[in-house]
């Protein structure tokens, strides 16, 4: 069974930074890629940022520069350190885990809210 649980979340001024950390199990993580969506409130959920098991990475042009995703295999983890936080970065933000189009799963979710 694979497993996928965000932290990290929480509130954050205009500005600020935070960093959200995903745990994967149940699949082989260094072959894994891992991938962070998030979704605002009455809109859909939108890709934010990747990281293939090559390290490679993309970004969605919203977050470029400011949002940096990294993984640790040694920790089964995904993180994502998000700086220069905008009211708009306010969402629910979802990491997703995949081995193959056939082995994925998403967690439950974790809040950011960012306001003065």
């Amino acid at each position: 069974q694979v497993t996928v649980v965000e932290s990290g979340g929480g509130l954050a001024q205009p500005g600020g930074s935070l960093t959200l950390s995903c745990e994967a199990s149940g699949l082989p993580f260094n072959d894994s890629e891992m991938t962070w969506y998030r979704q605002a409130p009455g809109k859909e959920r939108v890709f934010v940022a990747t990281i293939r098991r090559t390290f490679g990475t993309v970004y969605a042009d919203s977050v470029k520069g400011r949002f940096t995703i990294s993984r640790d295999n040694a920790r089964n983890t995904a993180n994502l350190q998000m700086t220069n936080l905008k009211i708009e970065d306010t969402a629910v933000y979802y990491c997703k885990a995949m081995y193959s189009s056939k082995i994925s799963a998403w967690g439950q979710g974790t809040q950011v809210t960012v306001s003065s």
